[in-house]
């Protein structure tokens, strides 16, 4: 009686695991058949900012390179990388044609597109230089993601200028007049300009629509950093702008670096069916002090979080 017992044990045991291995294969052909199509999950690569910018002292090269970070996207089956301009060994130059096309052959030939790229910029300097200069730099680089194919490239306000702070519409001006000759320009190479609110001038819905309405192109959009909104609910400002997204940084907490509160991945993607978008949804970790930080287990973990949510609301 007792080996029937155990027979039986082990039976049932075989059998729910097989079970078990069959949901995590529907769940995972759900999310490719169903999901995937709207949404294709990407990895910022401002993530791993430390590796990228790290340099071997006996040649000055780059230790840990945007290749492989290509090769690791394609072992964890994250099909896209946010190529952040920061991390090309000639930035902020842009790089030859011929690293260029290495780099879009490995990716093509990884399975890995590239979401967007971005530059460091400040249109919201007092000095017009200073603004110029990084219109001219946004310039060079939407040349360089039209070569790579990357559709959005990422352009920030820039911080409030000291003296400034309570002349909000006077600085808007002069980013908007730079965002529309970035935008004009981005027409030319088919790359749209994406503007982050990033805790800058930028950290309300209110304040990013008022700039992107005059703007007004189809060829400028918002770039919808989840986690620098500086209100007391995150949520109604990424639903507010949520229809004028072209891309994202989806981050760990929707109230800033290193804090405890968790995104609630459900509803976000709630919202981000609901409002509509489809397209590339990358995902961005960020170094926080006193914390042992390890991007290689953050993102996966995150990107698994955002799988499971995504088939959960797409289901």
């Amino acid at each position: 009686m007792e080996v029937i017992t155990n027979h039986r044990f082990w039976l049932s045991l075989l059998f729910g695991i097989a079970i078990l291995g069959i949901k995590t294969l529907v769940a995972q052909k759900e999310y490719n058949n169903n999901a995937q199509e709207k949404l294709i999950l990407s990895v910022n690569a401002y993530s791993f900012n430390d590796l990228l910018s790290a340099r071997d002292k006996s040649n000055n090269e780059q230790v840990y390179t945007l290749f492989n970070l290509i090769d690791w996207c394609a072992y964890n089956n994250i099909k896209a990388i946010d190529i952040t301009g920061y991390f090309f060994p000639t930035y902020p130059k842009v790089p030859s044609d011929e690293y260029i096309e290495k780099l879009r052959t490995k990716a093509a030939q990884s399975g890995i597109a590239f979401s967007g790229t971005g530059i460091r910029n400040n249109f919201a300097s007092p000095d017009p230089t200073i603004r110029a200069a990084g219109v001219a730099l946004a310039k060079d680089w939407i040349v360089v993601a039209s070569k790579l194919n990357a559709p959005v490239i990422r352009l920030f306000a820039g911080e409030i200028p000291a003296g400034y702070e309570q002349k909000w519409d006077e600085v808007a001006g002069w980013m908007i007049e730079c965002f529309k000759e970035c935008a004009e320009f981005g027409k030319l190479y088919g790359v749209k300009i994406g503007i982050q609110n990033h805790g800058d001038m930028l950290q309300t819905a209110e304040q990013c629509l008022k700039v992107l309405k005059a703007i007004d192109s189809e060829w400028a959009g918002l770039i919808i950093d989840t986690g620098s909104f500086k209100t007391s609910d995150p949520y109604k400002d990424i639903e507010l702008t949520a229809p004028y997204a072209i891309n994202w940084q989806v981050k760990e907490s929707p109230f800033g670096i290193g804090n405890k509160e968790r995104t609630d991945f459900d509803q976000l993607i709630r919202i981000i069916k609901s409002q509509g978008y489809n397209g590339y949804l990358p995902v961005e970790t960020l170094l926080v002090k006193g914390r042992t930080y390890d991007p290689f287990t953050l993102v996966t973990e995150m990107i698994d979080e955002l799988r499971a949510s995504i088939v959960k609301e797409y289901r």
